[in-house]
């Protein structure tokens, strides 16, 4: 007898033995098409994709047309704040949003410097998107040194594109030897809009290029191939624009809300997943590529192999991302659909497009390595190869393997600890929300500018709570604003009035009857509009807090009085975050859990393939949470980020595990359970690992953005797809399942099979 014969591909040695004389021939297909539809086919498929990458090409431009970072958007329809927004605009007359140019000198403003600002207020009034009469006189700080102007801007033009014109008109009209000395910056919700929108400017770019080089990077060392990391990364591609093209279609439509942090999860979710389930299939391929001569038998083998794990991994993802529906806040609410049609065009295209651009190339993709089909003798020898102990070959997952078979209880133990102790760090999270002025990493003129606001106005100067009261209860209203602690003024809108509100003193005279000022408050079926300015930032924790006792006091005079403005957006975007938070976590399991049932027959092995993910993200969140804390220095996290760090660890851990148990359930129809649990480990140990880290990559490059929350749902979900692969993936689940044996498959008929009957302990 010859020696074995070894084909060496990405997921591991391959061993096929020698011939014997009675060896049966190789598997050959009697039905094989005719030559003109093996060609008709796959190229078809090449067109049609390129087609639709031709036609999505310009979806890409139009992407920060459509796309918004309006918070107050992200709300639900009927939460306090949104129906306070919605109101605002009725007694003003427009829908705007203040920015507030504030200027500054050490030792106080001089009459010159205040005389340069009213001559600029002239030039700001000309800004295309500031409304009519929309520039403010300057009102000087108490201590002299500091002076702002309010400037309203039109809602209908973009906050960064207006804000962009007035900084650069500022800095125009300042540069100046008269105005040497002076600071000045655009702040205010138009201004911290703006700062966030710069912040996105980079997702076209520089996100999808660090992406794909992370990705064409790890496929080159992989595979030491140049042609199958460009097939790869032309695969992924391909499938990002026509998911681009569709979102850019249904925003348009206002079927659905794209936001910039949404932009930049679908095109790393698009590309990671669909690189996850190229490799996939390559690997399948590349194993018929050894057992078949022709590659058409090759791709349709390659095919059956892989259809059903990838349709199960994209069809679980999908599930999870569409429970963002049951959503309250609309930002996820539209992460889900969106996040999803990009996932189904991952599959559709590494089922399509993928194996037609495989077949084309064939053997060549893999040039220099190209894998050679083995002889008619040694290529069939199926049953010798079943005889096979895998923990007997060379190579590292053979070695892992081989630990799994020998020690199971303490690997799965062992690993389950190690998890547990990174879970611990969970006692640091804090994921109540942080200011909007924190949501830019690094410079922030907006952030500044806030800054120099808090000490010399009250901080809450320009950003208001916004108090929607009926008429006759405005003096019972006044009081409890006035003596809610937290409040420094209250003005009531006032359209003829003189700077279109009346002040109310503190000792609550109603502003109807303010001594010398004729003009009554503006009313509107029935309510007048109140703002209370606030001793803090509108964007802090301590504004949330007055605005919640404001919200309590004025319940009790009247349900029916609203309490609004930025402050209150922040609130009930929390609050909302948290809801979703609560209901949508549960679902996602339970979703998962019912596929993974139908995919594996089984209701043993789901239940421990999900609760090792839940483990798995609860380590990864432990540590992200002592890393944002003692090494970044974060200040919080928002609300949103454990529910997203949640839905992607999960959904695409499971993906590692259905790669898994769906190619051990196959291994055991043949071999028995834990022999199935060892070759299949053996098996794909290479693509899963590969895809494994393709994923982190594809992740960990969000944090090229300079955003918070982008940051750190980076770090997040990098840090636990790689715990996932080389823990969960590698020891705890193959452990767990061996040590547990043919009762993993309960209730199915693999339950049944003898202990120890065809692999012994």
């Amino acid at each position: 007898m010859c020696a074995a014969r070894r084909v060496r591909s990405v997921d591991g040695v391959i061993e096929t033995p020698a011939r014997t004389s009675d060896a049966p021939a190789p598997p050959k297909r009697s039905n094989r098409p005719p030559t003109w539809v093996r060609v008709l086919i796959p190229a078809v498929l090449i067109l049609v994709w390129f087609a639709l990458f031709g036609a999505g090409g310009s979806a890409f431009g139009q992407v920060s047309q459509v796309a918004t970072n309006d918070q107050s958007q992200f709300l639900p329809a009927e939460s306090e704040a949104t129906r306070v927004q919605d109101l605002q605009a009725e007694f003003r007359g427009d829908d705007v949003v203040p920015a507030i140019v504030v200027v500054e000198r050490d030792g106080g403003l001089t009459d010159d410097d205040l005389a340069l600002l009213d001559d600029i207020g002239a030039e700001l009034q000309a800004v295309p998107g500031v409304v009519d009469d929309g520039v403010s006189p300057a009102i000087v700080s108490e201590d002299g040194e500091a002076a702002e102007v309010f400037v309203s801007l039109d809602t209908e033009v973009k906050a960064s594109k207006t804000v962009g014109e007035l900084r650069s008109t500022l800095d125009d009209g300042l540069s100046g030897a008269a105005a040497s000395g002076l600071t000045v910056a655009v702040t205010g919700p138009a201004g911290l809009a703006a700062d966030i929108g710069g912040a996105f400017s980079g997702i076209d770019g520089i996100l999808l290029l660090t992406a794909l080089a992370a990705v064409l990077l790890i496929l080159v060392i992989v595979y030491r191939s140049p042609l199958l990391p460009v097939i790869v990364l032309g695969t992924s591609m391909a499938a990002l624009t026509v998911a681009v093209l569709a979102t850019v279609a249904l925003a348009k439509a206002d079927v659905v809300l794209l936001t910039g942090q949404t932009q930049g999860i679908l095109f790393i979710l698009v590309i990671g997943a669909a690189t996850d389930y190229s490799l996939l299939y390559i690997a399948r391929y590349r194993e018929a590529l050894a057992r078949y001569e022709r590659k058409w038998d090759a791709t349709w083998a390659a095919l059956k192999g892989s259809w059903e794990p990838i349709l199960a991994s994209g069809g679980t993802v999908i599930a999870g991302l569409l429970m963002l529906l049951f959503s309250a806040l609309n930002s996820n609410k539209a992460l889900g659909p969106v996040a999803a049609i990009g996932i189904a065009c991952a599959v559709a295209a590494s089922l399509t497009l993928l194996p037609a651009l495989m077949l084309w190339a064939g053997r060549a993709a893999f040039w220099p390595r190209r894998p050679v089909a083995a002889s008619a003798d040694a290529a069939a020898d199926v049953t010798a190869d079943a005889a096979d102990d895998v923990t007997t070959r060379r190579g590292l997952w053979p070695a892992v393997a081989r630990l799994v078979k020998r020690r199971p209880r303490i690997v799965w133990i062992t690993s389950t600890l190690l998890l547990g102790v990174m879970a611990l760090g969970l006692t640091q999270l804090d994921a109540d929300g942080v200011p909007q002025s924190e949501f830019v990493l690094g410079a922030s003129e907006a952030r500044d500018g806030q800054q120099v606001l808090g000490e010399h106005f009250p901080a809450g100067s320009g950003t208001p709570a916004v108090i929607i009261a009926p008429e006759g209860e405005i003096d019972e209203v006044a009081g409890v604003i006035l003596d809610t602690d937290g409040v420094t003024a209250l003005t009531v809108v006032a359209n003829d009035a003189p700077g279109g509100s009346l002040v109310v003193t503190a000792d609550g005279v109603a502003p109807s009857r303010v001594p010398g000022v004729e003009a009554a408050p503006t009313v509107r079926d029935g309510e007048v509009m109140l703002q209370a300015t606030l001793d803090y930032a509108g964007d802090s924790i301590e504004a949330e807090a007055v605005v919640t006792e404001l919200r309590s006091g004025l319940d009790a005079i009247d349900e029916t009085v609203l309490v609004g403005g930025t402050s209150a957006i922040a609130l009930d975007t929390a609050a909302a975050a948290v809801h979703d938070r609560n209901l949508v976590m549960p679902l996602v399991l339970v979703v998962i859990f019912v596929i993974l049932m139908l995919l594996l027959r089984s209701i043993v092995a789901p239940l421990l393939l999900v609760a090792s993910v839940v483990l798995s993200f609860a380590a990864a969140l432990g540590v992200s949470s002592i890393v944002f804390d003692n090494v970044f220095g974060f200040p919080g996290a928002d609300p949103t980020v454990p529910l997203y760090g949640f839905v992607f660890l999960v959904a695409l851990g499971v993906d590692y595990n259905i790669f898994l148990m769906s190619r051990v359930r196959e291994e055991t129809l043949a071999h028995g359970t834990r022999a199935g649990i060892l070759r299949g480990l053996v098996a794909t140990g290479g693509v899963i690992t590969s895809a494994g880290l393709v994923l982190a990559a594809t992740f960990a490059a969000l944090g090229v953005l300079p955003i918070l929350f982008l940051v750190q749902i980076a770090f997040i979900v990098a840090f636990g797809v790689l715990l996932d692969t080389f823990i969960v993936r590698s020891l705890l689940i193959p452990a767990l399942a061996y040590d547990i044996g043919p009762a993993i498959w309960w209730p199915s008929r693999l339950a049944r099979e003898p202990r120890g009957a065809r692999e012994p302990r």
